[in-house]
């Protein structure tokens, strides 16, 4: 895919009313941060330039230079390239940590955590975003066989459960305070066709693993197609929100 064709499907997924609430809401959950906040895995860097519109020092991590790519359009961007789970700062440096559909792509999610305690400041803030990759709701006259498309495509996703464990990462990661918020991404009427990719993603990964046959996937992107046209389509995504404060005390 082109950068010119990323962006376009980024931004497309980022001017969702609900995507912006939601983002909104993280940096409210960051708090009032007095020293630098690291969004990582940040993408094309738009998180950073809205938080730099409400006057916090930010930086864009990634580990694909290709994000990187995207995030340097942006005036004014520092980037830095670097992976969650071994982070381009000193221990302490940061005030804020932020990290939006990150997890979920790790095989180990506990360690970025520990990186991130290792990075943070005493009283920095940390805010996890994601969603739960085995938790879609999509309408269908085939519901046994949309779980098991949902099923496989979660299955491909390296911890595709891992949003329902924040508070659990966090807590055992030393964090303290911690909160969490479920907010429900739904999609129908006009904000459904952006969405389409996503089903067609998980019937191909089903049927690539074995979980539905060919005849199943394309009947059933069919139907989820007429529901588009007929305007009956409805996909629901639950989004994980944590926050958590990184104590003072070392115990």
């Amino acid at each position: 895919m082109s950068i010119d064709a990323l962006i376009a499907r980024l931004d497309a997924y980022d001017a969702d009313p609900a995507a912006v609430r939601l983002r909104t809401r993280s940096y409210e959950l960051l708090g009032d941060p007095a020293g630098l906040v690291a969004d990582v895995g940040c993408g094309a860097g738009l998180a950073v330039a809205e938080l730099a519109e409400r006057g916090v020092r930010a930086v864009d991590v990634d580990v694909s230079e290709q994000m990187i790519e995207l995030a340097r359009r942006r005036p004014g961007a520092d980037f830095r390239i670097g992976g969650a789970c071994d982070l381009p700062f000193e221990d302490g440096a940061l005030a804020g940590y932020r990290a939006d559909k990150v997890l979920h792509e790790l095989a180990d999610p506990a360690r970025a955590l520990a990186e991130a305690r290792r990075v943070l400041a005493p009283g920095g803030r940390i805010v996890l975003v994601g969603q739960d990759w085995d938790a879609f709701v999509i309408d269908s006259s085939a519901p046994e066989l949309t779980r098991r498309i949902v099923h496989a495509r979660a299955e491909r996703i390296p911890s595709p459960r891992v949003a329902r464990a924040h508070r659990s990462l966090l807590l055992d990661a030393g964090f303290e305070d911690v909160v969490v918020e479920v907010h429900t991404g739904v999609f129908a009427g006009q904000g459904a066709e952006p969405m389409f990719g996503v089903l067609t993603a998980a019937a191909e990964a089903a049927c690539a693993s074995g979980a539905v046959t060919r005849a199943e996937a394309d009947g059933w992107l069919a139907e989820q197609r007429d529901r588009v046209r007929a305007d009956r389509f409805l996909l629901a995504v639950p989004m994980f929100a944590a926050a958590a404060t990184r104590p003072f005390s070392t115990a």
